[in-house]
Protein backbone atom coordinates (compact mmCIF):
# COMPACT_ATOMS: atom_id res chain seq x y z
CA UNK A 1 0.00 0.00 0.00
CA UNK A 2 2.83 2.02 0.76
CA UNK A 3 4.19 1.72 -2.71
CA UNK A 4 0.78 2.56 -4.39
CA UNK A 5 0.96 5.37 -2.07
CA UNK A 6 4.30 6.62 -3.31
CA UNK A 7 3.17 6.10 -6.71
CA UNK A 8 0.60 7.86 -6.55
CA UNK A 9 2.00 11.04 -4.87
CA UNK A 10 4.91 10.89 -7.40
CA UNK A 11 2.08 11.00 -10.08
CA UNK A 12 0.59 13.96 -8.54
CA UNK A 13 3.89 15.61 -8.27
CA UNK A 14 4.44 14.87 -11.50
CA UNK A 15 1.46 16.08 -12.72
CA UNK A 16 1.49 18.86 -10.39
CA UNK A 17 4.87 20.07 -12.01
CA UNK A 18 4.01 19.72 -15.55
CA UNK A 19 1.14 21.96 -15.02
CA UNK A 20 2.98 24.74 -13.33
CA UNK A 21 5.61 24.67 -16.63
CA UNK A 22 2.39 24.70 -18.45
CA UNK A 23 1.47 27.88 -15.96
CA UNK A 24 4.46 29.08 -16.79
CA UNK A 25 4.48 28.90 -20.56
CA UNK A 26 1.04 29.97 -20.77
CA UNK A 27 1.66 33.06 -18.51
CA UNK A 28 4.83 33.88 -20.93
CA UNK A 29 2.83 33.72 -23.91
CA UNK A 30 0.28 36.39 -22.56
CA UNK A 31 2.88 38.57 -21.32
CA UNK A 32 4.03 38.50 -24.81
CA UNK A 33 0.70 38.85 -26.09
CA UNK A 34 -0.01 42.07 -23.33
CA UNK A 35 3.13 43.42 -25.18
CA UNK A 36 1.98 43.05 -28.54
CA UNK A 37 -1.45 44.47 -27.77
CA UNK A 38 0.47 47.56 -25.90
CA UNK A 39 2.61 48.84 -29.05
CA UNK A 40 -0.69 47.94 -31.19
CA UNK A 41 -2.73 50.14 -29.45
CA UNK A 42 0.29 52.50 -29.04
CA UNK A 43 0.41 52.69 -32.83
CA UNK A 44 -3.19 53.02 -33.20
CA UNK A 45 -3.44 56.11 -30.86
CA UNK A 46 -0.48 57.59 -32.95
CA UNK A 47 -2.34 56.94 -35.92
CA UNK A 48 -5.82 58.26 -34.54
CA UNK A 49 -3.59 61.57 -33.69
CA UNK A 50 -2.04 61.70 -37.01
CA UNK A 51 -5.57 62.13 -38.11
CA UNK A 52 -6.86 64.03 -36.13
CA UNK A 53 -4.16 66.68 -36.76
CA UNK A 54 -4.61 65.98 -41.00
CA UNK A 55 -8.48 66.56 -40.37
CA UNK A 56 -7.11 70.02 -38.49
CA UNK A 57 -5.09 71.01 -41.38
CA UNK A 58 -7.39 70.39 -43.84
CA UNK A 59 -9.95 72.78 -42.36
CA UNK A 60 -7.83 74.85 -41.64
CA UNK A 61 -6.33 74.96 -45.14
CA UNK A 62 -10.28 75.04 -46.32
CA UNK A 63 -10.90 78.10 -44.34
CA UNK A 64 -7.91 79.67 -45.47
CA UNK A 65 -8.76 79.16 -49.18
CA UNK A 66 -12.16 80.66 -48.47
CA UNK A 67 -10.39 83.75 -47.37
CA UNK A 68 -8.45 83.98 -50.38
CA UNK A 69 -11.18 83.79 -52.42
CA UNK A 70 -13.06 86.44 -50.43
CA UNK A 71 -10.29 88.59 -50.59
CA UNK A 72 -9.59 87.73 -54.73
CA UNK A 73 -12.96 88.21 -54.83
CA UNK A 74 -13.32 91.81 -53.32
CA UNK A 75 -10.06 92.65 -54.94
CA UNK A 76 -11.73 91.92 -58.24
CA UNK A 77 -14.37 94.06 -57.53
CA UNK A 78 -12.62 96.92 -56.61
CA UNK A 79 -10.06 96.63 -59.67
CA UNK A 80 -13.13 96.54 -61.50
CA UNK A 81 -14.85 99.60 -60.14
CA UNK A 82 -11.27 101.49 -60.06
CA UNK A 83 -11.64 100.33 -64.08
CA UNK A 84 -15.05 101.92 -64.48
CA UNK A 85 -14.24 104.98 -62.61
CA UNK A 86 -11.05 105.72 -64.69
CA UNK A 87 -13.02 105.07 -68.05
CA UNK A 88 -15.69 107.37 -66.47
CA UNK A 89 -13.11 110.16 -66.11
CA UNK A 90 -11.60 109.86 -69.29
CA UNK A 91 -15.14 109.50 -71.31
CA UNK A 92 -15.75 112.63 -69.33
CA UNK A 93 -12.48 114.77 -70.53
CA UNK A 94 -11.39 115.36 -73.81
CA UNK A 95 -8.09 116.34 -73.23
CA UNK A 96 -7.72 113.18 -71.05
CA UNK A 97 -9.35 111.04 -73.76
CA UNK A 98 -7.15 112.49 -76.61
CA UNK A 99 -4.52 111.21 -74.44
CA UNK A 100 -4.87 107.81 -73.81
CA UNK A 101 -6.31 106.99 -77.58
CA UNK A 102 -2.51 108.29 -78.97
CA UNK A 103 -0.08 106.15 -79.48
CA UNK A 104 2.85 106.01 -77.32
CA UNK A 105 5.81 107.57 -78.49
CA UNK A 106 8.55 105.13 -80.43
CA UNK A 107 10.98 104.96 -77.34
CA UNK A 108 8.71 103.78 -75.03
CA UNK A 109 7.31 100.99 -77.37
CA UNK A 110 11.07 100.03 -77.70
CA UNK A 111 11.86 99.97 -74.24
CA UNK A 112 8.56 97.63 -74.03
CA UNK A 113 9.62 95.50 -76.80
CA UNK A 114 12.07 92.55 -76.39
CA UNK A 115 12.26 89.30 -78.22
CA UNK A 116 11.09 85.76 -77.53
CA UNK A 117 14.61 83.89 -76.23
CA UNK A 118 14.90 80.17 -76.39
CA UNK A 119 17.39 79.93 -73.70
CA UNK A 120 19.27 82.14 -71.28
CA UNK A 121 22.33 82.46 -74.01
CA UNK A 122 20.49 84.38 -76.41
CA UNK A 123 18.87 86.68 -73.49
CA UNK A 124 22.67 87.75 -72.67
CA UNK A 125 23.53 88.09 -76.53
CA UNK A 126 20.48 90.41 -76.52
CA UNK A 127 21.26 92.04 -73.55
CA UNK A 128 24.88 92.71 -74.06
CA UNK A 129 24.56 93.88 -77.83
CA UNK A 130 22.18 96.53 -76.85
CA UNK A 131 24.23 99.38 -75.82
CA UNK A 132 27.22 99.47 -78.18
CA UNK A 133 28.70 101.95 -78.84
CA UNK A 134 28.52 103.27 -82.15
CA UNK A 135 31.84 103.21 -84.36
CA UNK A 136 33.70 106.30 -85.01
CA UNK A 137 31.49 108.71 -86.94
CA UNK A 138 28.37 106.89 -87.43
CA UNK A 139 25.57 108.30 -85.47
CA UNK A 140 23.94 106.25 -83.03
CA UNK A 141 20.99 104.14 -83.59
CA UNK A 142 18.39 105.43 -80.76
CA UNK A 143 19.71 108.95 -80.21
CA UNK A 144 18.20 110.70 -76.84
CA UNK A 145 17.63 107.01 -75.73
CA UNK A 146 19.97 107.66 -72.64
CA UNK A 147 19.16 111.30 -72.00
CA UNK A 148 22.57 112.33 -73.83
CA UNK A 149 22.04 114.61 -76.88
Amino acid sequence: MSRILTALLAAALLALTLTGWRWSVASDALAGAQKIIGTLSAGIESRDRAIRRLNTEILQGSRREAALRQMQGRASALALTREAQIQRETDANPTLREWSAAALPADVIRLHSRPAFANARDYLDWLSARDKLPGAGQQPQHAGRSGGG
